[in-house]
């Protein structure tokens, strides 16, 4: 049984799902996933909620540290994980992916938002660690 998400979780859990719906409502689908990061981060700055854009995190195998082992999509508040997509197709290995990042990292919750779908709910995992 996973220990409850704090205050602060659920409510930046719930801004990233409301931007992720703002977004999509006005652009739709189609677009490089480059043009939702920006969206996002203009969004993320507009209600005052701290991220950091490719955010390179170091990965410690054994004795061997890795300076630019991880880039992380978007960081929020230090605390949450987001993963932009783009992609018409699906891959089940973004949740694997997503589930590395929140390990390797010590996050416990992590979101991965696919904007290439026509109804953004069915584009919108969120994944606890």
């Amino acid at each position: 049984m996973y220990a409850k998400l704090s205050e602060k979780e659920e409510y930046l859990a719930k801004q990233i799902v409301d931007i992720a719906f703002k977004i999509h409502k006005e652009l739709g689908p189609g677009l490089l996933e480059s043009v939702y990061a920006k969206c996002f981060c203009y969004e993320l700055f507009n209600r005052n909620i701290n991220y950091e854009k490719e955010k390179e995190v170091p990965i410690i195998y054994q004795s061997l540290i890795i300076d630019d082992g991880l880039r992380l999509d978007l960081l929020i508040e230090d605390v949450i994980i987001i993963e932009l997509k783009a992609q018409e197709n699906y891959h089940p290995v973004w949740e694997a992916q997503l589930l590395s990042y929140l390990k390797l990292t010590g996050k416990r919750l992590g979101f991965l938002i696919n904007f290439h779908v026509p109804l953004i709910k069915n584009g919108i995992k969120r994944i606890i660690f």
